[in-house]
C-alpha cells in the first residue's frame, strides 16, 4: 500500500507564490512517473505538470514559465513552485504517482486559493 501527504496549499494575493510538495511512503521500490492535477468548481480535474523518473517534464499551457515541477527520488517526494499565481489558479491541487507493478495513486488533495 501507498500513503501520500500533500502540503503547502493556501490563501495567496494574485502574484504570489506557493509550493505544494506531495510525499510518499509504504511499500515503495520506486516510482515512474510523478503529477500535478487541479480541480476547480465546476470544472473537470486537468493536469498541471507531470514529471518522468529521468526527469522530462511537462506542462499545461496555461502555466508554463510560471510552474515547476521537481522530484526528489530519494525523498519519493515531488514538488509543484507556482510563482505568478492568477486568480484563475484557483482550485483543489492533487498529486499523483505511478508505481510499478502496484499502479496510480492520488493524493488527498490541498487547496489553492488566489485572490485578485
Amino acid at each position: 500500500q501507498v500513503q501520500l501527504v500533500e502540503s503547502g496549499g493556501g490563501l495567496v494575493q494574485a502574484g504570489g507564490s506557493l509550493r505544494l510538495s506531495c510525499a510518499a511512503s509504504g511499500s515503495i521500490f520506486g516510482i515512474d512517473d510523478m503529477g500535478w492535477y487541479r480541480q476547480a468548481p465546476g470544472k473537470q480535474r486537468e493536469l498541471v505538470a507531470a514529471i518522468t523518473s529521468g526527469g522530462s517534464t511537462n506542462y499545461a499551457d496555461s502555466v508554463k514559465g510560471r510552474f515547476t515541477i521537481s522530484r526528489d527520488n530519494a525523498k519519493n517526494t515531488v514538488y509543484l513552485q507556482m510563482n505568478s499565481l492568477k486568480p484563475e489558479d484557483t482550485a483543489v491541487y492533487y498529486c499523483k504517482v505511478q508505481v510499478p507493478v502496484m499502479g496510480a495513486y492520488w493524493g488527498q488533495g490541498t487547496q489553492v486559493t488566489v485572490s485578485s
